[in-house]
């Protein structure tokens, strides 16, 4: 029994300080950084949307107003939308922005093939409706493609808003430790996946995307590395977020996420194979995230069960880390106490999502991809 409580423990060290530790270590002995340069290549922003009526003008006026000086078109292709979707789009018709309406819904795997069929420009880009890029933000990605080794390149997604700032907590915090491991991953070798509200890609590069994918944002880059290209992460390159969309919504988004990691193992198979490059950093990033929950509930059950003050000490730090959590449902108090309610809630919170997404796949539940 004690050895199956340190196994548990073992995996929740290993997935958040050893795997980050790791990377870091071998950043510092085998950097290979990016070799960046001013360089102006064609551009196709490509976006698929349904029903972000609510959203989508502000999101088209940001697009077309980038300041990239090259050649530069926007491909908006609308998945079955039934609200002003089309309509939007009709009125920002010209000759840098084109749409492709499709009348029933096919999701967005679909629409990104179908946008990719008229891309003609050098490099890809793809954006979501919800995000807003940064003015110079399209030109600083593309200096990454100056460096030959480079096919995929993702910027950074901010959460907050630019005249206040990133946000600290809850799920920002998480983001903030995602992004760093980003950062070390593409410092030596290639990123697993991208940020899918702002990244870019070689069009020679893209492979088409099979039906009802939930993750293309990694289906995609790990299809470029496996062709023998880089991807990389560029925190020049921002693009900004609400922090904070609900508990619900939040929640939601992540049990699709994660259900989308356990897809991507039936979908492409070769991940787990000697044809993925990056098979370790993969399983570390993806796959060990899945296992925690269940090291986290065999390290409360064993805890429990086994006797003498070591064990006991574990499980009353384990009580009190989630009373913790359930302390920031109340939203009281402030300060250091708030705050670390605050990551302890999140901490739960995406676990649980791990929990929800595994019985999805299990019972062949499939998120279906909405606005």
């Amino acid at each position: 029994m004690i050895w199956i409580f340190w196994a548990a423990v073992a995996v929740v060290a290993y997935t958040y300080f050893g795997y980050p530790a790791w990377l870091w270590l071998r950043s510092q002995w085998k950097s290979n950084p990016v070799r960046r340069a001013s360089i102006l290549p064609s551009v196709s922003i490509v976006m698929v949307v349904r029903n972000e009526a609510g959203v989508l003008d502000r999101k088209l006026r940001n697009l077309l107003g980038l300041s990239y000086p090259g050649e530069l078109e926007v491909l908006v292709v609308s998945d079955g939308s039934s609200d002003g979707t089309v309509q939007i789009l009709n009125q920002h018709a010209s000759a840098r922005l084109r749409s492709v309406v499709v009348l029933d819904a096919r999701g967005k795997a679909a629409g990104l093939n179908e946008a990719m069929k008229i891309a003609a420009n050098d490099i890809v880009v793809f954006t979501d409706a919800r995000q807003e890029i940064e003015a110079g933000a399209l030109q600083l990605l593309m200096e990454n493609f100056a460096d030959p080794a480079v096919g995929c390149a993702s910027g950074e997604l901010l959460l907050g808003d630019p005249q206040s700032g990133e946000t600290a907590r809850g799920v920002g915090l998480y983001w903030r430790m995602e992004k760093s491991i980003r950062q070390l991953e593409g410092d030596s070798n290639s990123v697993v996946g991208a940020t899918g509200a702002f990244y870019a890609m070689r069009r020679k590069l893209f492979v088409p995307v099979p039906a009802e994918t939930i993750l293309d944002d990694v289906f995609i880059p790990m299809q470029v590395v496996r062709q023998g290209s880089r991807v990389v992460f560029d925190d020049r390159a921002h693009a900004w977020d609400l922090a904070n969309h609900g508990t619900g919504r939040e929640f939601a988004r992540k049990v699709r996420t994660l259900t989308g990691n356990y897809q991507l193992l039936q979908l492409a198979p070769w991940l787990l194979s000697s044809k993925n490059p990056i098979r370790f950093e993969f399983v570390s990033h993806k796959l060990c995230r899945l296992l925690v929950p269940f090291a986290l509930a065999t390290a409360l059950v064993t805890c429990a069960v086994l006797r003498g003050p070591f064990f006991i000490s574990v499980l009353v730090l384990q009580l009190a880390f989630y009373a913790l959590g359930l302390f920031a449902t109340l939203q009281a108090g402030r300060g250091f106490v708030a705050r670390g309610a605050d990551a302890a809630f999140t901490f739960v919170l995406l676990n649980a999502a791990a929990l929800v997404a595994f019985g999805k796949f299990v019972s062949g539940r499939k998120p279906v991809w909405t606005r």
